[in-house]
């Protein structure tokens, strides 16, 4: 017992020593080179036996049906794998791993590192045009991801790790380790510090050499070329730099050609991955079967590129069918890269430069000083790979590297330099940025994160954290409405603007409270009080000098401006919601607002939505009804939604709530769009904020129409309506409808119907509509035919208030006009009356107590919040002042 115990005494620090971070780095690099490159080495061996297997033929079947049978099959199960098991498995895969290592949450596991290697195995071995070494990226990261798992690490030690794996992956599919780290490097991390580096040298290493003993070459040039040594001459040079302008601009269409198919397949094709898959396959397979025997075999058709034992006419073939094949099967999202397509397409297309120079120097007569003999083909068919590699990947150092490394020729360097490099210049032009970015953009993942290290106050501009909707004042404005206004406002402080909107200064609660203020009369102007040339930002400051700029002149907020144009402010609550967003890694990302617990779908009609949100058991029937009656009549489904709402300190997504007794007010509207035949759509959300998760279905769902309930009282004094409406009005893009239900309203039911239904009509008869002639009177006027069936004798009066001063803005015969134009679609009687009063608010209210009016229809105020505040709001006034329902109509932003 003694000695096992001086043992574990013994062998306790040597583990601790051993899995010290930089040892234990090492120890997990080498494991994941040593996996990585088995994965390759598998890889190839399976895809190599498949399509063995299916050039074979062993059934002797037509070859017609042979091929486009097993590519179809093949790659069926492929899509199959990858849309049961890993979604993330489909494509090269790099995009994903430069996704993972930039700290965009994606799965990098084992999963997904089994079903891409599967996947691509029989996508490769059915003949599809791709290659595997940007899988074997992928496959190495996710294993990588995988260790990080199991050795629970910091996540920056995660992101080593499949930074390791990634670099692996790349040495084992090229056997080129420098390339592979290279790769990493210029096109995935970015990042040079040593312990990222080391890593991905010694895993990159331990994987090439795995690959190497049990694979053997991963693409065998010394064996293929014609000629072993390359050179090259100084009348040569100009031909290299043609062959890098032509392989920048097919490489850039190349490029092009990949988003664009990707996109189309994202957008237009409505098949399952699993169909789309296995329809490129069949076309594939197809296509490879009507070809001479040597386009079938991807292997061989590379070869008699690289040995040149191809004419011009098969040269131009294997170009034309590579290029499209591979748009093709790319866009499907076949698991394959596109590496292996990049490097054949290059090699032909030295080759064909090549063919073309020899051709011209045979013509009689041509130019002696035009002639160019090449002293080395082969030197134009490698130059080309990296050329072509360099022009899709934005990566010429790694072209150069992998070119280099899988010849071994010195000689290669300079004309790889030439070709890449100006390749790499031109198809900059064509497709701005990586590839990979782009891609992912498709994805809706945007990859604009900062270095690792960065501080946020050094990328962060003023524009990503300023408030655009800015409320200002007038500088004329008298010093009496400028204190009424901040009675009203919970700001402490607004930029003032000159006719033009320019700004001129700022004005703070301490300005007007300062004895010299306080000395001047009451009209006197705002511009004599206000501080004159106030301190401003452009958009594009960093966050470091707007801190700066705020400590150094003691204020508490900063305009930013374009030129003398007031574009947004900056305050300190600004700058710490920016840098907490930032160290919580959501900086870049869209935060939902609130999380969905119950959820229910109807079939879709595609006509518009409206949406209804649903809160008071009292009023939620009649809103129902209004709803249901311009859904049924627009031919819009109906999205009724009910919210929960928590403390912000609270997260949606883990805060349990009982939402069982919340959805009575949801069945009824079920019963309701099932009298009424209209589709409805309801769910359940929980929140920190109602109008925000409301402005969040409103952009998720692509909401046509808001309906919402108001209970006639703002809940502050500088509140236009309230909270939620106010932010509604100023921010939903839909078209935007309240209703404030008078105390006229009577909601009837039945026993046969204890919701309300279609035989249920709303004693709402009497309708009142002032016509202003302003775009959301419009507006209001194309949804009154909906809401009239609502009613048992409609009856319709069309008014208008003008100022005993002022000008009317509709004629008499205009608004005539417009009374027989709604007549001929409400088939109802309309009646028009002309007012004069001073006070459009109150003579609209009294002419509806008058008539005994039920509902008045109103177009909502064009004004900004602000300077309904200071002016009044005549559509809020009358909402406000009668006592009978109002319905507020505001068009689309």
């Amino acid at each position: 017992m003694k000695s096992v115990y001086r043992l574990q005494r013994w062998l306790q620090p040597q583990f601790r020593r051993l899995l010290k971070p930089n040892r234990l780095a090492v120890l997990e690099a080498c494991l994941i080179g040593l996996i990585s490159g088995l994965a390759a080495v598998l890889l190839k061996q399976g895809a190599v036996e498949l399509n063995h297997w299916r050039l074979q033929n062993p059934f002797s079947w037509p070859i017609g049906l042979w091929l486009p049978l097993v590519g179809c099959a093949c790659c069926g199960v492929a899509g199959l794998l990858v849309e049961r098991f890993a979604p993330q498995a489909k494509g090269s895969g790099i995009p994903r791993v430069k996704a993972a290592l930039s700290q965009v949450p994606i799965d990098m596991n084992l999963r997904v590192a089994a079903v891409k290697l599967a996947g691509t195995m029989l996508a490769l071995g059915s003949g599809i045009p791709l290659g595997r070494q940007g899988p074997t990226v992928q496959v190495g990261a996710a294993l990588a991801g995988q260790l990080s798992r199991w050795v629970p690490t910091s996540p920056e030690h995660r992101r080593q790790l499949i930074a390791a794996g990634a670099a692996a992956g790349l040495a084992s599919g090229f056997n080129a380790p420098i390339a592979g780290v290279l790769f990493v490097v210029e096109e995935l991390l970015q990042d040079l510090s040593g312990l990222t580096l080391g890593t991905a040298i010694i895993a990159s290493f331990i994987g090439a050499v795995v690959s190497r003993q049990l694979g053997g070459q991963g693409l065998n040039m010394t064996a293929s070329l014609r000629v072993a040594q390359a050179s090259i001459s100084l009348p040569e040079i100009p031909l290299l730099l043609l062959l890098g302008l032509l392989a920048g601009l097919l490489g850039g269409l190349f490029s092009r050609g990949i988003l664009a198919s990707s996109r189309f397949a994202r957008t237009q094709v409505k098949l399952s991955p699993t169909m789309a898959m296995a329809g490129v396959g069949l076309i594939c397979g197809g296509v490879l079967a009507l070809l001479p025997a040597e386009f079938r075999d991807a292997e061989g058709l590379q070869g008699l590129v690289l040995s040149s034992g191809l004419s011009w006419q098969m040269g131009v073939a294997a170009f034309g069918l590579k290029f499209g094949l591979t748009l093709l099967a790319y866009g499907a999202g076949i698991p394959g890269g596109l590496f292996a397509p990049a490097l054949l397409l290059g090699s032909s297309l030295g080759d064909l430069l090549v063919l073309a120079v020899e051709g011209l120097n045979r013509i009689p007569g041509w130019p002696g000083l035009l002639s160019v003999t090449i002293h080395s083909p082969a030197t134009y068919t490698l130059a080309g790979m990296g050329a072509f590699f360099s022009a899709v990947t934005k990566g010429p150092i790694t072209a150069i590297v992998i070119v280099f490394e899988m010849t071994n020729d010195f000689n290669l360097v300079l004309p790889l330099m030439i070709a890449a490099i100006t390749a790499y210049g031109v198809s900059g032009r064509l497709v701005r940025g990586s590839i990979y970015n782009h891609l992912l953009a498709l994805d809706g993942i945007a990859l604009d994160a900062p270095a690792p290290g960065q501080s946020p106050w050094e990328v962060i501009t003023a524009a990503q954290v300023m408030e655009p909707k800015v409320e200002t004042l007038e500088r004329d404005l008298p010093l009496y409405r400028v204190t009424q206004v901040f009675k009203r406002s919970h700001h402490r402080g607004f930029p003032v603007v000159d006719e033009l909107g320019r700004l001129v200064g700022i004005v703070t609660r301490s300005d007007l409270t300062s004895p010299q203020a306080l000395e001047l009369p009451a009209e006197t102007p705002l511009g004599e009080v206000m501080m004159a040339q106030p301190v401003t930002v452009p958009p594009e400051a960093t966050l470091a000098t707007v801190l700066y700029l705020l400590n150094r002149y003691k204020i508490s907020r900063l305009p930013v401006t374009e030129g003398s144009r007031l574009v947004g402010i900056i305050t300190r609550a600004d700058i710490i919601r920016a840098e907490s967003e930032h160290v919580e890694g959501t900086a870049d990302q869209r935060r939902d607002p609130s999380y969905c617990v119950y959820m229910t779908r109807s079939p879709s009609t595609g006509q518009g939505r409206l949406l209804l949100p649903l809160a008071n058991p009292h009023t939620a029937p009649t809103l129902m009804q209004m709803g249901a009656a311009i859904a049924r009549h627009h031919r819009y489904e109906l999205e009724c939604v009910q919210i929960i709402t928590i403390p912000r300190h609270r997260d949606p997504v883990e805060t349990e709530v009982f939402s069982e007794g919340r959805r009575h007010l949801l069945k009824q509207a079920q019963a309701l769009a099932q009298d009424w035949q209209i589709p409805v759509h309801t769910q359940i959300r929980v929140g920190h904020d109602v109008g925000a998760v409301i402005l969040e279905v409103i952009r998720d769902r692509r909401i046509d129409l808001t309906l919402v309930g108001w209970r006639g009282q703002s809940s502050a004094p500088e509140r236009i309506f309230n909270d939620v409406l106010d932010q509604l009005i100023r921010q939903a893009p839909c078209e935007l409808m309240l209703v404030k239900l008078g105390k006229n309203f009577q909601q009837p039911r039945t026993a046969r119907h204890p919701y309300p239904s279609l035989l249920a009509r709303l004693h709402l008869n009497r309708w009142l509509i002032p016509a202003s002639g302003g775009p959301n009177s419009r507006q209001a006027l194309t949804r009154l035919p909906a809401l009239i069936a609502l009613s048992g004798t409609p009856c319709i009066q069309l008014c208008q208030v003008s100022h005993p001063q002022g000008d009317r803005r509709l004629s008499p015969d205009q608004l005539e006009h417009q009374a027989l134009a709604l007549q001929a679609q409400v088939s109802c009687e309309v009646t028009t009356t002309q007012l004069c009063a001073a006070g459009v608010a109150e003579a609209i209210v009294d002419l509806a107590d008058k008539d005994q009016c039920d509902v008045i229809v109103l177009g909502a105020s064009r004004e900004s919040l602000l300077q309904q505040v200071i002016k009044g709001n005549v559509p809020e006034a009358i909402a406000r002042q009668s006592h009978c329902t109002v319905i507020l109509v505001r068009g689309p932003l």
